[in-house]
């Protein structure tokens, strides 16, 4: 394959592979690129590395997987040397983090950053692709590998009046680089997800009032975040080489933890209790992994549910407050668990209120304003925790036509088609990390990342032996596979909530579960099934020859 030409004397560069994004995906997919003697370029329309933790910079910004867990596998000399100071990293640590994997492995000499990929055709007849970028540069690649994340493109809710607020507007998702401070300012939160459970307490700390807006009661579990003590960190890094195989090949969401072996109503109601008291104490995800069945058998779910409601009735002093934090709309789990710090302890501070905003909807807002039933919450500043539009919204943004012309956005119209999540018929070439269609936002990202950036790193290679000018996902494998990933989804209580796996948070998106709930290691089977099999449910064209069957 070609290497890039980038001369005075070319108007147009070129390379075999095109990556859009630089955090995790995309910064280990230019690592084995190049181990692998491929010309790439890497576009990133943020100013630096880390993706996700690059915009997500608001209070209390945290990861939801234990900070040992959350971190790139395929470089032991990594493994060995970061030190990461608490169990749930910080995102300024995760940060730190991807920049320091960017100078370890010299990457940033092959990514412009402060670039967003605004366009990008297939021409069929060249079998490659022409990339136009924010700078008005076009470059051809044969490759385009979507590194563009889940969780990146924040969603703007359209209320009344938004644009006439007269205060500083935040979005979680979007967050300045420089600190932002509400001491004295009366500040409103809009929003109870991940990002507002988060930032709530810090916010709480420092403004003279916070009034959250709360549409959807959510689950949430304590961190019970701590300093990581040297033993803990020499443990796990001794341990790495299991710790590592069991995230891959047994967790069915990429995270090292107990395996349950029964389900919540095989146990007595006080055994039953005894162990989600432990699991309470000891904080985070682990929760949901008391028993087998949580995600599947609703009575077992109403136990856990049941406890968690009970822990907030505990923990806030008002009742009426306490009430309306308890969520009832959805089974526990089915959408993603948040795990925080002091959360429902917030609402007992004199100067926090919660205003529910499902039984009465925001009427708008005004200029120092926001309107709910007919009152008007007085506020300096507004803080959306509106949280993104998930996992199609940043491929959505670019213009991308394959065979015919055809948008993806066309395609995706009334829902994300992909096979396995790393390709769509009709977009020969074009690679996806973590699609719709697998694991993704359902696992540890970074399992499921490297998994995708070495699948995709093996079939180039493996084209490049063959011949193989052009590769993409054969449509009936594709539906098939779609109707397997609602299938699967259908079995479990997931579909019961109206959350953003469905794409239930942005009005108009259509309702299809985008990701895969197999489990990581079942879906890492089927992967590497695919490849043995001569990539099985792909299509490929050789230079100068018509389509084949992907065997060979």
């Amino acid at each position: 394959m070609s290497s890039a030409q980038s001369s005075p004397a070319r108007a147009t560069e070129a390379y075999d592979v095109v990556v859009v994004g630089a955090g995790f995906a995309g910064m280990y997919m230019l690592h084995r690129l190049r181990g692998l003697g491929f010309s790439a370029r890497v576009y990133e329309q943020g100013g630096g590395v880390g993706g996700t933790w690059y915009w997500n910079r608001y209070p209390g910004a945290r990861c939801d997987v234990e900070s040992m867990q959350y971190s790139y596998s395929f470089s032991e000399e990594l493994e060995q040397e970061w030190d990461w100071s608490e169990r749930y990293a910080p995102q300024p640590e995760i940060l730190k983090y991807a920049n320091h994997v960017a100078d370890l492995f010299d990457l940033r000499r092959d990514i412009q950053f402060d670039t967003r990929v605004e366009r990008a055709v297939f021409a069929e007849r060249a079998k490659r692709w022409s990339v136009t970028t924010s700078d008005g540069k076009t470059v051809q690649a044969q490759f385009v590998v979507l590194a563009t994340g889940c969780l990146s493109n924040a969603r703007k809710p359209d209320i009344k009046g938004l644009d006439d607020f007269k205060g500083p507007v935040y979005h979680t998702g979007n967050w300045p680089h420089d600190d932002v401070d509400f001491t004295g300012l009366r500040v409103g939160l809009i929003g109870t997800g991940s990002s507002g459970i988060q930032s709530a307490p810090i916010i709480a700390a420092q403004a003279k009032h916070l009034t959250v807006f709360q549409r959807t009661a959510n689950f949430s579990i304590p961190a019970r975040n701590a300093a990581l003590t040297n033993e803990e960190r020499d443990a796990f890094r001794e341990n790495y080489p299991e710790i590592r195989r069991f995230a891959r090949e047994v967790s069915r969401n990429g995270i090292y933890a107990e395996q349950p072996d029964r389900g919540a109503l095989d146990d007595s109601e006080d055994t039953r209790r005894a162990k989600f008291k432990a699991r309470w104490d000891r904080g985070g995800l682990t929760f949901m992994y008391v028993y087998n069945n949580l995600s599947l058998d609703r009575a077992a779910n109403d136990t856990a549910a049941n406890y968690v409601r009970g822990k907030i009735t505990e923990i806030v002093k008002d009742s009426a407050t306490a009430k309306l934090l308890q969520p009832n709309s959805h089974p526990i789990g089915t959408k993603r668990i948040c795990i925080d710090t002091d959360y429902f302890a917030t609402f007992n501070r004199s100067n926090v209120s919660l205003v529910d905003i499902k039984a009465n909807p925001i009427e708008e807002i005004t200029a120092n304003a926001v309107r709910v039933a007919g009152s008007d919450h007085e506020v300096d500043a507004l803080v959306m925790a509106t949280g993104f539009d998930a996992m199609t919204g940043s491929v959505a943004k670019i213009d991308i036509s394959g065979r015919g012309g055809q948008t993806l956005n066309q395609k995706w119209a009334e829902g994300p088609k992909t096979y396995l999540g790393l390709m769509s018929a009709g977009f020969p070439n074009l690679f996806i990390i973590t699609g719709p269609g697998s694991p993704s936002v359902l696992s540890n990202m970074i399992v499921s990342i490297e998994q995708h950036v070495d699948w995709i790193a093996d079939c180039l290679v493996h084209m490049r032996k063959q011949g193989v000018a052009a590769m993409e996902a054969d449509r009936e494998a594709e539906e098939k596979w779609v109707a397997h990933v609602n299938e699967v989804a259908h079995g479990t209580l997931y579909p019961q909530a109206n959350s953003w796996y469905m794409g239930a948070n942005v009005p108009g998106k259509p309702r299809i579960f985008m990701p895969y709930i197999g489990g990581v290691g079942v879906y890492r089977r089927i992967c590497d099934e695919v490849a043995a099999n001569g990539y099985e449910g792909f299509v490929m064209e050789r230079a100068e020859q018509g389509l084949t069957a992907a065997a060979f």
